[in-house]
């Protein structure tokens, strides 16, 4: 799912609009990003592993001094966003929660860095009465609600995250910058969305603060792909990878445009591969899996398919993957009564029109199209421009009769191929 920002783990990583230019060429160059997939994560690696021993070691010798246990799970934190890790995003998580119970809850710094790992960890309940309790305390007020904007948004509490916004509303902060343009996306405008985006990235230039600018690299890298100006997003991509050559979501965003885009799935999986190596993250062999099947490739796919199957088996996980096991089953027609247990999961934990979606998708791979219907026109419609919800939603209004509205969608969906990728292009031309 990149660099986690402290107050923004995985907020922008989904995008909810997008325009896909008609026309393909080749925009990606394999000498400029060749020299990134050659490196070497090693002295990024030794270098987080000798700052957690250090702070180790000082509380070992001092053990009353426990903010070490602070410096220990951002520590992890690096580790984690380094090699993907999930056994190093709990550790952060057992240093907090340590923390906390030493001070009892009433330190709001450690507050939000516990919250802050439960968002990485889509335990965003946990981190809204974290932060609920942060903010009762009345320090450090204006990080505590940006935060809240955050996971209010996550959890489809869209007029509390407005509420949220308002209070910490400026122009000259990256932090609203990025925030306000999360807030445009979710509005479905796009053009907003990239312009706020731009300002923060013009800041964070000016600033020349290396983890901001990779962070705002990365984030237009995708919000330029979904808008259609590909180039652009290739060109934000190799930025983030000139400040950290091992930046695995860069990486990928690479693939998906030389996959998707340019046609090319060796090149694709050639880049995917040198990730792999070093960073463990199950969706990556999801994405393997994908460009395997557009190949040809059943070995290939079914192998990608078992590595992601044995990675998610992990609990450590927790609900992170229960969206895509669900999707999984549901597209595969399989296990579709624990995808609906997945699908039920996911709303009780995060009641959005894509959790809605997800049950609705269930139900039509069930059979029981009306009941889809029903979901879709009460939670999913008019409520999101998510391309993957969308064309969820030309299918149903497909199967039960309604062909206009489906054929609207489709009209729609057909500009959306870049992110939805080639083989649910060659689903859209069948609505």
């Amino acid at each position: 799912m990149k660099l986690q920002f402290i107050m923004m783990f995985c907020v922008l990583a989904s995008v909810l609009s997008c325009t896909n230019s008609t026309s393909s060429k080749k925009i990606t160059d394999t000498n400029a990003y060749n020299v990134y997939l050659e490196s070497s994560n090693a002295t990024a690696l030794q270098n987080a592993q000798s700052e957690l021993v250090f702070w180790q070691q000082k509380l070992e010798k001092q053990p009353n001094q426990f903010p070490y246990l602070a410096k220990m799970a951002g520590a992890y934190g690096h580790l984690f966003a380094i090699t993907g890790n999930i056994e190093y995003l709990k550790n952060a998580e057992n240093a907090y929660l340590e923390l906390n119970s030493i001070t009892n809850y009433s330190n709001s710094s450690y507050l939000k860095g516990l919250a802050s790992n439960y968002i990485s960890q889509h335990k965003f309940r946990k981190a809204l009465k974290l932060l609920t309790k942060a903010e009762s305390h009345g320090d450090k007020l204006e990080g505590t609600q940006k935060m809240m904007f955050d996971v209010h948004l996550e959890l489809g509490n869209y007029q509390l995250a407005k509420n949220y916004l308002d209070k910490f509303s400026d122009d000259s902060d990256f932090d609203y910058l990025i925030r306000v343009a999360k807030w445009s996306d979710h509005r479905g405008n796009l053009d907003a969305a990239i312009k706020y985006l731009e300002k923060a990235r013009d800041k964070a230039e000016l600033a020349n603060t290396p983890q901001l600018k990779q962070w705002i690299y990365t984030n237009l890298g995708d919000f330029y792909g979904h808008h259609g100006n590909i180039e652009a997003s290739y060109n934000h991509f190799l930025k983030a990878l000139e400040l950290f050559p091992n930046d695995a979501y860069a990486k990928k965003g690479i693939a998906w445009i030389v996959y998707s885009y340019e046609k090319n799935p060796d090149e694709a999986l050639r880049i995917l591969n040198t990730v792999t190596k070093t960073y463990h993250a199950p969706d990556y062999h999801l994405l393997k899996a994908e460009i395997a099947e557009y190949k040809g490739d059943a070995i290939m796919y079914n192998k990608e398919l078992a590595l992601y199957k044995a990675a998610v088996k992990n609990e450590s996980y927790g609900d992170m993957y229960n969206t895509y096991n669900a999707q999984l089953y549901a597209d595969a027609s399989e296990n579709l009564d624990e995808a609906l247990t997945l699908a039920k999961i996911e709303i009780a934990n995060r009641p959005t029109p894509q959790s809605y979606d997800l049950l609705a998708w269930v139900y039509f791979k069930q059979g029981q199209i009306k009941e889809a219907l029903n979901i879709m026109e009460q939670y999913v419609s008019g409520k999101t421009e998510e391309p993957h919800t969308l064309f969820h939603l030309a299918q149903v209004y497909k199967a039960n009769g309604k062909l206009k509205e489906a054929k609207n969608l489709k009209k729609e969906l057909l500009e959306s191929t870049f992110e939805l990728g080639p083989l649910m292009e060659v689903e859209i031309n069948k609505i």
